[in-house]
């Protein structure tokens, strides 16, 4: 049943953060170079899922074709800007449980991102924001922004980085509509704020429930379906641009987060996109 309160927010989603190159080794197998980043398929999910979103990003030269991909083409990629030089370029482990163990970047061109999205949000009248809280963005800076704005935004975290995101962004966390956290994120979190003050925090823990968590008290839960994974790139983005559709939609609590997880779980279950 929809929910009054869900969706009050949410009307056009900006996602700032990394569009980038991407190889996903998994439990010691090696994969395929893809296309990745927190902006790209958060954006991806969200529009599938009903949401007008943009991703507010950097790519070099060497992704501009993405303009131009068949699997992207839906995608309103105007506030993606193409910049001479390479990509940012990330080799991502994870273990058997999809659980991401190990990181290796190289920025590239998005080493200027965080002007890009300040230029971008305030190019931009109306609408709110998901933050992807990824080097080399100056996450302070970006959320400090929207804050004295008083800007709607949710975001989420990327564990290789998390302690020193989660402490750059503490002060902002009690105005973030929604936080995106897999559970040993979350550990990191409620170490550096009580989740009382928090809105509403999503926890993610691989095969086992996912939760929401409201002022610091769980109201729902969900258990992933069980599914043959190829790629775990970006199914925790998956899962938190099909979150905010559902919400911006009215859904209630545990619609919204059955979308949510289902949505992930069948992203887990197809490849990750490749370069063209």
């Amino acid at each position: 049943m929809p929910s009054s309160r869900a969706g009050a927010f949410l009307n056009q989603l900006g996602i700032v953060g990394n569009i980038s190159i991407d190889r996903s080794d998994q439990d010691g197998i090696s994969g395929t170079t893809n296309i990745g980043g927190a902006a790209l398929y958060v954006a991806l999910a969200a529009a599938r899922a009903g949401l007008a979103s943009q991703p507010l990003s950097l790519v070099g030269t060497d992704l501009n074709t993405i303009r131009h991909h068949p699997l992207l083409s839906t995608l309103d990629l105007s506030g993606v800007r193409t910049v001479a030089g390479r990509s940012a370029a990330f080799t991502l482990t994870y273990d058997a449980d999809g659980v991401l163990v190990g990181a290796e970047a190289d920025y590239g061109v998005s080493a200027q991102l965080t002007v890009h999205a300040l230029e971008q949000i305030r190019a931009r009248r109306d609408g709110c924001y998901h933050v992807c809280c990824r080097r080399p963005l100056d996450i302070a800076r970006v959320l400090d922004v929207l804050v004295h704005a008083a800007t709607p935004f949710s975001l989420d975290f990327f564990l290789p980085s998390a302690v020193e995101s989660i402490a750059a962004a503490a002060s902002a966390l009690p105005m973030a509509h929604v936080v995106f956290v897999n559970a040993a994120e979350y550990d990191i979190l409620t170490d550096a704020v009580s989740t009382r003050d928090l809105r509403e925090v999503l926890v993610t823990d691989g095969p086992r429930p996912a939760q929401l968590i409201r002022s610091g008290r769980c109201v729902v839960r969900v258990t992933p379906p069980q599914v043959a994974t190829v790629d775990v790139t970006g199914c925790g983005d998956t899962l938190a641009g099909t979150f905010l559709a559902a919400r911006a939609a009215g859904f209630d609590d545990a619609v919204a987060l059955e979308w949510a997880v289902r949505a992930a779980s069948r992203h887990a279950a197809i490849p990750a996109i490749q370069v063209n």
